[in-house]
């Protein structure tokens, strides 16, 4: 029986012509379908669902579709949507918070931590066996995931700056009480009992609110990827799904034939091959899982797929998760990207790329001679938040 995979992903709403954020999900929403198309914790983000799929070309002929759909009615009110960790042009008065009791408590609770949320994600979902399953793989899957975040990189600007960052959504992300690395559980039980404690102690309100860079979904058989930035081309959360979905197999496979549960990733290394992957994204230097040293970004990306070949293989995904990467390797992570085009240009035509990815387009520049240009030494991306001034359009 084949294991199925459906994904989940957080879109920016952008106004066209100024590239700014913009509190306007819910006239977007009231044009698509609910079952597909909700909100999030901000009024400037729209979050999609997929079907759930055995293949990866029906995964990807699902996303690209849904976001047909979602790029359709935005256009039709004037907006865009973009896929990336944060948007480039996201001032500080963005925050809109969604109503209802829930987004309410948060906003809150947690002050400007929730104000700042906003960032966008992709979460994938693997179908598991049962529950202790999915908490026993989380341990074995959690030493590979930076990996997977180093691929989706997107989020290189905040608010205008460059943050030096290939993730700066990671660094965001990370600030909630119950994100980042999870931790090794015996069984669901036992992870269970960790989720109400902290219910009780009152540091969350509900189960949805683990962030853990995995976690076994509360409402459904799977586990659930959470690490990786939203990603300007669907393709990039196709090559994420296909080796996660490879990742949780192996590790479901090693359970059932008898092998240890796993302890295989102390928290505090966890955290700083997370923090290596946001910070150089494919770049730079990652983690390697094996040695726990720091090797070149495409090594330890080829050690993923050359360890995943096998489970690859079982479901049909070689060819495609190896050409995927190849591609992945040879363009360079959205991240360097927008950067590029921010050293070229500005950033609104680094809005405009992320406009047309998200499409399923390749970005088309914008004449030089209609805008200035921004300074090259201000997307460099060397340090931390340096300045990246917003133009307007002409």
């Amino acid at each position: 029986m084949s294991v199925r995979i459906g994904v989940e992903e957080e879109f920016h709403v952008l106004e066209v012509e100024s590239g700014l954020l913009v509190p306007r999900a819910a006239p977007i929403l009231r044009h698509l379908p609910r079952r597909t198309f909700t909100t999030e914790l901000h009024q400037s983000t729209v979050e999609s669902n997929s079907e759930v799929h055995s293949s990866l070309d029906d995964l990807h002929a699902d996303l690209a579709g849904t976001r047909r759909r979602l790029d359709a009615a935005a256009s039709a009110l004037g907006l865009a949507v973009v896929a990336a960790g944060t948007a480039p042009l996201a001032p500080p008065a963005s925050a809109h918070p969604t109503g209802g009791a829930r987004y309410r408590h948060m906003v809150e609770d947690y002050r400007t931590v929730a104000d700042e949320q906003l960032i966008c994600g992709a979460q994938v979902h693997v179908d598991v066996p049962d529950r202790d399953t999915a908490v026993q793989a989380m341990c074995l899957v959690s030493p590979w995931l930076p990996v997977l975040l180093a691929l989706s990189t997107s989020s290189p600007f905040w608010q205008g700056s460059d943050t030096g960052y290939a993730s700066w959504r990671t660094m965001l992300w990370q600030r909630w009480p119950t994100a980042g690395p999870a931790g090794c559980f015996a069984n669901a039980a036992e992870y269970d009992a960790t989720v109400r404690d902290l219910v009780r102690a009152g540091i969350i309100s509900d189960t949805g609110m683990i962030y853990y860079d995995v976690r076994p979904s509360a409402h459904l058989q799977t586990l659930e990827l959470r690490i990786c930035d939203s990603c300007p081309r669907a393709e990039t959360v196709v090559l994420v799904a296909g080796l996660f979905r490879a990742l949780v197999t192996e590790a479901c496979e090693r359970l059932r034939t008898g092998g240890p549960p796993g302890r295989e990733g102390r928290h505090e290394w966890l955290r700083g091959a997370s923090w290596r992957a946001a910070r150089s994204g494919l770049e730079g230097v990652l983690v390697d899982p094996e040695t726990h040293q720091e090797s070149p970004a495409e090594q330890v990306v080829r050690k993923l797929l050359a360890r995943m070949r096998p489970a690859l293989e079982a479901h049909g995904d070689w060819e495609t998760v190896r050409t995927l990467a190849g591609a992945a390797l040879a363009d360079g992570s959205a991240a360097q990207r927008l950067r590029r085009i921010a050293q070229e240009e500005d950033l609104l035509a680094c809005v405009d790329m992320l406009i047309a990815e998200t499409r399923g387009e390749r970005a088309a520049h914008r004449a030089t001679d209609t805008r200035r240009k921004t300074p090259p030494s201000a997307a460099e991306g060397t340090g931390s938040h340096r300045s990246v001034r917003p133009l307007t359009r002409r």
